[in-house]
């Protein structure tokens, strides 16, 4: 029996825009709109006479501020929000103060320009709006089915699958990280965590591109270690987390001892650029043993197949556990894989992760002082 359909509203002061969302929401058979309205008060209103079940809410309107509603909205009646933002530099750092105001997602207003940029639009949207149907508030919702599965790429579309392992032995380890809904906040608790000789990070959290910016930035003045989003060739040292940017896929790659980043274009891989399988497969393909791979909080399944070819590479996994995670798509799939050597609350992965690149670390000087001494 098909579930009910996710009652959504649309809150944004452009008439051009709430038509756009609402012609692209209409096109999924598992969302309905609830309404459409140009102003916080016109919608609430609207929310007196039937609550939906999710809110796409834009941040700067006439009356009343986004981020001021959202406010009202987790303290009164909390509902799983999602930001609908442009790209500008000022509003991608009032979007990202929204989620740690209890937003579940940020996304872009479509844009129309193109029927390519349409339809990747389409996909992002309704997909933000059922994960978000789905994501934990401040009480947590009963998951729904996903609905219309929209084809979707492999990581074969950005790096062919490969039987070789990489060099076996080294002192440098690397850490690869993916994340979704629910990972700004995960990874902010996460990376604050991190000693500041912690073993270099390549990060992928599904965000639109110019939010990853301002989200590096503002996570590099709080934690410990230096925190950037990834410039193409960018190496991977201690101490420093490079965040894929939005919009690009992000690939680990290796040339003697040294680890780097490709920062590159192409299509939507498990329905995200930048994809985590992505930087998974690469991590496998020039890390192998020597890389530790966590998967987070995130809705559908991108990350599991790389993290089940990292660890089938001789790598150590970690998951999210569930308590933990605001949506426990991404990790659950990974589980349900045998992918994972463990499953942590997010307080235990920062410990974890050092750990393990300390005990590999060791592991591999021993086996290197073997060999030379043979």
């Amino acid at each position: 029996m098909m579930s009910s359909k996710i009652k959504t509203l649309i809150i944004d002061d452009s008439a051009v825009v709430r038509q756009t969302l609402k012609e692209i929401l209409s096109t999924d058979r598992r969302i309905e709109v609830l309404g459409i309205a140009a102003d916080p008060y016109v919608a609430a209103e609207k929310m007196k006479k039937a609550r939906p079940d999710v809110i796409l809410l834009d941040i700067e309107m006439p009356y009343m501020d986004g981020v001021t509603f959202l406010k009202i909205i987790m303290a009164q009646h909390p509902i799983p929000v999602v930001i609908c933002s442009s790209l500008t530099g000022r509003r991608s750092e009032t979007a990202l103060k929204a989620l740690e105001y209890g937003a579940v997602e940020i996304i872009t207003k479509p844009r129309v320009e193109s029927k390519k940029f349409l339809e990747e639009s389409r996909i992002r949207i309704c997909d933000a709006v059922k994960a978000a149907s789905v994501a934990r508030t401040k009480k947590v919702l009963k998951p729904v089915q996903s609905g219309e599965v929209q084809p979707k790429l492999t990581a074969d579309a950005m790096l062919a699958g490969s039987k070789s392992r990489a060099m076996l032995q080294t002192t440098e380890k690397v850490v690869v990280i993916g994340a979704s809904t629910g990972g700004t906040e995960a990874l902010r608790v996460l990376l604050t965590s991190m000693p500041i000789d912690s073993p270099g990070m390549v990060i992928v959290q599904h965000m639109p591109e110019h939010f990853t910016r301002a989200f590096s930035q503002r996570l590099n003045t709080d934690c410990r270690i230096s925190v950037k989003e990834a410039e193409d060739n960018d190496t991977v040292i201690r101490g420093r987390a490079l965040i894929a940017p939005g919009n690009l896929h992000t690939l680990l790659k290796r040339s003697g001892a040294r680890y780097y980043v490709q920062v590159r274009s192409g299509p939507l891989v498990c329905r995200h650029r930048p994809s985590v399988d992505v930087l998974f497969r690469s991590a496998t393909r020039y890390a192998g043993k020597n890389a530790i791979g966590v998967i987070m909080t995130g809705m559908g399944d991108d990350g599991a197949r790389g993290l089940f070819k990292m660890k089938d590479a001789g790598a150590h996994t970690i998951a999210q556990d569930e308590a933990t995670s605001v949506i426990f798509g991404m990790p659950n799939e990974a589980i349900k894989l045998g992918a994972v050597d463990r499953v942590l609350p997010l307080d235990r992965i920062a410990g974890s992760i050092f750990q393990s690149s300390q005990y590999i670390a060791l592991d591999s000087a021993v086996h290197q002082k073997e060999r030379i001494s043979i």
